[in-house]
């Protein structure tokens, strides 16, 4: 009994070769109509093309575990956040990419085609120059009619711009545009070296290479304003103070002159006294000016040394190849994907047919 069921439990690699072999009109039929059904639904697919960019940031925060931060580095971790001086480090910076405001501040880049048929904003280019599948576009035009009768009316207008999109509330449609760009956008840090990689995707070569430029430069300026945020504002306050200082000083050097002048012959004592006094507020107000002058320099020298740089190891160029769809790979698939339902087919409904 045992020997019966291990004898049914063994396949007959051979006799599955020749069965499938006798059914090989079915396969090439089968072959054929995938392939023109692969072809007729891929080849109309739009291209699309990818940009990267490489940055390696600054890294100028304290290190309160000495060596040990570039040890756990080795071994894939990154300990620089813990303890440091900033809330935003560089393993943080792929979370950016999912801020509306950060996604809504790229709208008003300006892009043009490579034909340069098409100068405009990315906004407008993502909204109304995006080319479609035509095969598709009925279905999908079809689909968004019918849910158009049962959604709700939305009153928040849709905007034109960064300056028109408020990123707290938002029209459905500048949400979904949102979610697309989030999509094409996207950025990676390596744990080991903090190298920043920035990549994105797009229908048109050029504009694929500026906004991965532009995305750079974006992410840069985001940075530099957190990190010198508070040092700003230490400047600004500075140089109000110091401004505040100036005119007081200046109001006291007027009224000392004005005092010296008009009594230049007067030796009285009360003559004296007041003019020692104003000598000593307008030495007062000379050394108020000169510290704020000093903290003022000071606090500025603070922000250049805040100010973060960044290194680009890979600089933003114009693919020349598309990066996808893979047509060649999809028929491919296809095919192989045909083959095995075939073969599945044919021995399920022939499992102990002889083949001929």
């Amino acid at each position: 009994m045992e020997t019966t069921n291990k004898d049914q439990n063994i396949i007959d690699l051979g006799r599955v070769f020749r069965l499938l072999w006798a059914k090989k009109g079915l396969f090439l039929k089968v072959w054929v109509c995938t392939f023109i059904l692969s072809c007729i639904w891929i080849l109309p697919q739009p291209r699309y093309y990818m940009s990267e960019v490489k940055l390696a940031p600054e890294m100028n925060g304290e290190d309160v575990g000495g060596g040990l931060s570039s040890i756990a580095s080795s071994f894939g971790f990154n300990i620089g956040g813990i303890g440091g001086q900033d809330a935003i480090y560089p393993e943080l910076y792929p979370d950016l990419f999912e801020s509306p405001e950060f996604i809504v501040g790229l709208y008003d880049i300006e892009v043009t085609t490579k034909d340069g048929k098409l100068t405009t904003n990315y906004f407008d280019y993502m909204k109304n120059h995006q080319k479609e599948n035509v095969l598709t576009l009925p279905y999908y035009k079809a689909e968004r009619a019918i849910k158009g009768l049962f959604e709700e009316k939305d009153n928040v207008p849709r905007g034109n711009g960064s300056s028109d999109i408020n990123p707290f509330r938002m029209n459905k449609k500048d949400y979904k545009l949102m979610k697309v760009v989030m999509e094409n956008i996207s950025c990676a840090v390596d744990k080991k070296t903090s190298v920043i990689t920035i990549n994105v995707i797009d229908q048109d070569p050029v504009i694929c290479a500026t906004m991965a430029d532009s995305v750079k430069s974006h992410l840069q300026d985001f940075i530099i304003r957190y990190r010198t945020s508070k040092v700003s504002e230490d400047v600004v306050h500075y140089q109000q103070m110091r401004d505040d200082a100036e005119q007081e000083y200046d109001v006291a050097m007027r009224a000392y002159s004005r005092y010296c002048d008009a009594h230049t012959n007067v030796i009285l004592q009360s003559f004296q006294s007041e003019r020692d006094k104003l000598e000593g507020e307008l030495a007062l107000k000379q050394n108020s000016l000169t510290a704020m002058e000093t903290q003022l320099q000071a606090t500025k020298v603070k922000l250049q040394e805040k100010t973060p740089a960044f290194t680009t190891l890979k600089s933003a160029i114009v693919p020349i190849r598309p990066a996808g769809p893979k047509r060649m790979l999809f028929v491919l698939g296809m095919l192989i994907l045909a083959s095995v339902v075939t073969a599945g087919y044919i021995l399920q409904k022939n499992p102990q047919e002889e083949p001929k």
